[in-house]
């Protein structure tokens, strides 16, 4: 199925492109004759380029390069691993210490005895300076910013010598004028400068100014990616568009990843989650879990009636950042994450991986320590020999063994015990994730599909999905490159906000429909930069509102684009949202806080292939592994082995049984049956 050839005859290919921890997912589509390749190779985390352009040059051929959308983890790694880059912040007169001041809320476990202190601000104190000048909350000036006061700054800034400027001034995403003063004026104090107004343009000083210097510190080593990429794509392609996707799922020209690269904190879980809405949509799935389970990190997120759960803010080491962002709850628990014991002798499982080098000891590239990999392998999940990645990797069982009795000794058990105990753990851990995306938010698993993905996800989910109660599993095809397949899938979209305080009640229509007309002209600009008629465009509203003196509000769609909307039939939709979300709705006065529009391109491009059985459907038969789990489908057992290619249309497979395709595994468990479709999706039927 994976391995299907490409068009002879010197093809266009769209290219979409995963970059995770462990691996780089490569996928290409040849719109002439609409077929797909994919292919994994090692992620090379010293510049993630590199790996991509690998992958690309294998899939490519004597093919040329028509696009290329790319999910990228290299503004998220340097965020949590403290990379960034020096940043000055240039703020009103007064707010020189937002950062520390934060909010009155305070983060602690329930049972942590010792608090953890407040991390260290993203920008020190001697590099916060204050500026003379005051707007009112209405965006009026009480003090003007001169252009002496500019001056100044600029210069104070340039003697601190750092990469990237951060203004964010009290009420600048009423006016921006004065940010927009002080951006000119820092153009040459330092390499990169981004203001406010066009980061976050929304009220809440210290979550704005959190974000605009995140952002701030991440821009150079955007820049320099992108630059990178593009440097590398232009010696093989003289027009091909880059795209990058975003955390909200949709796409966005690499100029403007380079100036706003907070959006791609979430970029590669959100082209996975991205893929599966447009897959349940085609096979009228109504709702379900996503899980992503990669080398480094598990991803879930809830698809409730078609639609992707969202969520406007999320924090990163601590510090609040908001761009749009698709509701995915990540946990440190991937196929690389390494077992160990604690201080107790207890076992544990992540959130250190072993990353794409040395990656997991059966892979024989220098790694030692056990990860979960590892213990699949030992338990014969995952066969010895088995070979994938076009031959790079080849499963070495002994080595797998090795690595799990460092931790197998001294726990005192044998090594098959250890390797269950290894993957319950990592189970545990998913299991976690599943519940808070689903039961904890009011919705019952019974009602939802599994959708598995990632190189591991198919090796755990129908065990997951046994244990939650969920009564089918969808591995789509090309799971284990799936979010590389939603690059492809993702529409071209850019966000715009505004704050907007009134009374619902008095709110006027007018009034509304002029400021959502300016905000659709400001989303739809880069859209029509890159060459794409109104006509092509779809805009999108919506209204934040909240109770009078609530401190959160709901995002309320506006139907069709339109502002006109009787206040009453919007006052009943927040109503609806309200009570489905908290139980309960009243009369009390309700309050508009926010405007927000989206502008996108519907994604047309990618016809799923239809597949025809190749090869033999049998792989090996009495093949011995122990089964993960709890009750009377646990333990010692001897499978058949299926080649996933091989499988017949809706031809029952039965478990026990292990289905195998070039870059992942399949565990049915005994009881449930698994039935392939014509596009060579699998479904697990999972008995409850």
């Amino acid at each position: 199925m994976n391995g299907a050839s490409l068009s002879d005859a010197a093809p266009s290919l769209r290219f979409g492109i995963d970059v995770g921890g462990t691996f780089t997912d490569v996928v290409a589509y040849d719109e002439r004759a609409g077929t797909l390749v994919s292919l994994k190779v090692p992620t090379t985390p010293e510049d993630q380029s590199a790996g991509v352009m690998a992958g690309i040059d294998v899939l490519l051929g004597d093919g040329t390069i028509g696009a290329v959308v790319h999910g990228t983890t290299a503004v998220t790694n340097a965020l949590l691993e403290g990379r960034g880059a020096s940043v000055a912040l240039v703020t009103t007169r007064g707010f020189r210490d937002v950062l520390e001041i934060a909010r009155l809320a305070r983060e602690a476990g329930l049972y942590e005895l010792v608090r953890p202190g407040r991390p260290d601000p993203p920008v020190p104190r001697h590099r916060r300076l204050e500026v003379a000048e005051r707007l009112r909350h209405d965006g009026s000036v009480l003090d003007t910013l001169t252009e002496d006061e500019c001056r100044r700054v600029a210069a104070r800034v340039g003697e601190l010598d750092v990469e990237a400027a951060a203004v964010c001034l009290l009420h600048s995403y009423a006016n921006p004028e004065h940010e927009r003063a002080l951006k000119a004026a820092l153009a040459d104090a330092a390499p990169h400068v981004c203001v406010s107004s066009e980061i976050n343009a929304e009220f809440r000083e210290y979550e704005r100014t959190s974000t605009t210097v995140l952002n701030a510190s991440v821009m150079p080593i955007a820049a320099r990616y992108m630059a990178r990429l593009a440097r590398a794509l232009g010696l093989r392609a003289a027009e091909a568009p880059l795209h990058i996707v975003q955390s909200s799922g949709g796409m966005m020209s690499a100029a403007t990843a380079a100036e706003q690269p907070l959006r791609m904190v979430m970029s590669g879980p959100a082209a996975g989650v991205a893929a599966a809405q447009y897959l349940l949509r085609h096979l009228d799935v109504p709702s379900a879990v996503t899980f992503d389970m990669g080398g480094t990190s598990t991803d879930v997120c809830l698809i409730s009636h078609g639609v992707l759960s969202t969520v406007r803010e999320r924090k990163l080491n601590g510090w609040p950042v908001r761009v749009p962002s698709v509701a995915v709850e990540s946990i440190g628990a991937g196929g690389g994450s390494l077992a160990w014991l604690d201080a107790t002798g207890a076992l544990r499982v992540g959130p250190r991986s072993a990353g794409a080098h040395p990656g997991p000891a059966a892979y024989g590239l220098g790694g030692t320590e056990p990860t979960v990999t590892d213990a699949n392998v030992a338990l014969g999940l995952i066969r010895d020999g088995l070979v994938f990645g076009r031959g790079a990797i080849s499963v070495d069982r002994a080595l797998a063994e090795q690595a799990i009795g460092q931790i197998a000794e001294p726990l005192g058990l044998g090594l098959v015990q250890t390797a269950r105990g290894i993957v319950e753990v990592a189970n545990a851990n998913m299991l976690r994730a599943i519940r808070l995306v689903s039961v904890q938010r009011g919705v019952d698993p019974r009602d939802l599909t599994l959708v598995a993905y990632g190189g591991a996800g198919p090796l755990h989910a129908t065990r997951l999905a046994q244990a939650m109660g969920m009564p089918r599993v969808l591995i789509p095809a090309y799971s284990s490159a799936f979010s590389a397949l939603g690059c492809l899938v993702s529409e071209l979209r850019y966000d715009v906000v505004r704050t907007f305080r009134r009374q619902l009640a008095a709110i006027d229509q007018d009034e509304l429909g002029a400021q959502f007309e300016e905000l659709e002209t400001s989303a739809r600009a880069p859209l029509e930069r890159e060459g794409h008629g109104r006509e092509q465009i779809v805009t999108r509203r919506s209204l934040d509102l909240r109770y009078a003196g609530q401190n959160y509000e709901l995002e309320v769609p506006l139907d069709g684009g339109a502002a006109g909307l009787a206040y009453a039939e919007i006052r009943r939709r927040f109503y609806d949202q309200h009570r489905a979300l908290y139980t309960y709705a009243t009369d009390e006065a309700v309050e508009c806080v926010t405007l927000r529009v989206a502008a996108l391109v519907p994604s047309t491009l990618l016809r799923l292939p239809r597949r025809t059985p190749t090869g033999s459907e049998r792989l090996a038969e009495d093949h011995p592994c122990t089964l993960p789990g709890l009750g009377s489908g646990v333990g010692e057992a001897r499978v058949t082995v299926y080649n996933r290619s091989g499988l017949g249309v809706d031809d029952p497979i039965s478990g026990p049984a292990l289905i195998e395709d070039e870059q992942s595994t399949t565990v049915i468990l005994a009881g449930q049956t698994a039935r392939s479709d014509a596009l060579g999706n699998l479904f697990v039927d999972v008995p409850t």
